[in-house]
C-alpha cells in the first residue's frame, strides 16, 4: 500500500503529493509545524499542541486554515488510512505560493501538509539503555518560542551530535543550556529536584514538557524552573529529555561523561511511567 499523505485538503499517495516551485516554505523557509505523537491509536496532548500551532501561526501572521475539530479529523483519518496506531503526525504549515518576494503576498493561500512516521515510543529501546548527548553552540535566533520550519541550526547540532556518537545535542548560549535540537532539557539534581528552563522567547514551549511538569506536581517530585550551566549537568544525579516523539527520555552521557553511574536513573523511569500512564488513560482519547 502507498503511503498516504494530507496536501492542501485531500488525502494522496505521496508521489502524487506536489508542492508548487514557488512555495514561500521552500524559497523563505516561510512557516511553522508542529509534531503530534500517538499512541494505541490516540493523539497525545492534541489540544495543546493546536493551541501552540496557532499561536505560532498568529506570530508570523499566517492565518489559521482550519479549526481544531478540523485539524483533529484530519490526522485521524491520515493516521487510519495509513494503518498508524502508534508513532508521530508532523505537519506544516508555510505561508503558501508566490512570485519570490519578501513582503507578504496579499493573496496567497497557506499550504498544509501533513504525514505520519511510525514509531515505536512506548516500548523504545532508548528508554531502557539512556541516550548520549553532547553540547553545541546555541546558533539560532531570538524567536525559538516560534515552531518555525528554519531548522538549519538544529540540523548542523544535530549532526555534530550524530558524528560524535551520541543522539541528541543540547544547545548552549552564555554557558547555560537552552534545549535540545529537538526536545526540551532537563537535569535532577542530588537533591532530587527536577531543573528546567523557564519559559521565553530562548526556548520552544514543549507539549510534553508542560504535561511532564504538572505529573511532577502532582505526585510532589520537586520542581525548579531555572537556567542551568553545563558545568551543573554534567555534575547532576540524572537527566533527560522530552518530546513529542520520544516522550520521556533518559540520558546517561553529557560529552562524553556519564551522568552519574551512567544508567537511567529512578525518577526520570517514574516520570517516563507517569506519562505514559497519562497517554494511555481512557479520557486521552478525547484529544
Amino acid at each position: 500500500m502507498s503511503r498516504i499523505v494530507f496536501l492542501n485538503g485531500s488525502f494522496l499517495p505521496i508521489e502524487e503529493a506536489k508542492v508548487p516551485f514557488m512555495d514561500r516554505g521552500f524559497m523563505f523557509g516561510d512557516g511553522v509545524y508542529e509534531g503530534i505523537g500517538m499512541l494505541d491509536g490516540r493523539l497525545i496532548d492534541n489540544d495543546a499542541h493546536l493551541e501552540r500551532l496557532e499561536r505560532s501561526l498568529a506570530e508570523i501572521r499566517i492565518p489559521n486554515p482550519y479549526t481544531r475539530a478540523e485539524w483533529s479529523s484530519f490526522q485521524e483519518e491520515l493516521a487510519r488510512r495509513n494503518g498508524m496506531t502508534e508513532g508521530f503526525i508532523y505537519f506544516q504549515v508555510t505561508r503558501g505560493v508566490a512570485e519570490r518576494d519578501f513582503f507578504f503576498p496579499e493573496d496567497a493561500k497557506p499550504t498544509v501538509a501533513m504525514f505520519t512516521q511510525a514509531k515505536a515510543i512506548a516500548g523504545a529501546p532508548a528508554a531502557q539503555t539512556g541516550i548520549a548527548v553532547v553540547t553545541v553552540p546555541d546558533l539560532r535566533w531570538q524567536r525559538r518560542d516560534i515552531k518555525s520550519i528554519n531548522l538549519l541550526a538544529q540540523v548542523l547540532a544535530k549532526q555534530a551530535a550524530k558524528e560524535a556518537g551520541a543522539q541528541e545535542a543540547w544547545l548552549v548560549e552564555d554557558g547555560f543550556v537552552t534545549e535540545g535540537g529537538s526536545s526540551s532539557a532537563f537535569i535532577v539534581t542530588k537533591e532530587g529536584s527536577i531543573v528546567v528552563r523557564p519559559l521565553s522567547n530562548a526556548i520552544l514551549p514543549g507539549i510534553t514538557r508542560k504535561s511532564l511538569l504538572q505529573l511532577s506536581k502532582e505526585v510532589g517530585i520537586a520542581l525548579e524552573e531555572r537556567r542551568f550551566t553545563v558545568e551543573e549537568a554534567y555534575d547532576a544525579a540524572e537527566a533527560f529529555l522530552t518530546s513529542a516523539s520520544n516522550f520521556v527520555l533518559p540520558i546517561v552521557s553529557i560529552d562524553g561523561r556519564p551522568v552519574a553511574d551512567g544508567k537511567p536513573g529512578p525518577i526520570t523511569k517514574r516520570l517516563r511511567e507517569l506519562y505514559l500512564a497519562m497517554a494511555s488513560a481512557p479520557a486521552m482519547a478525547a484529544e
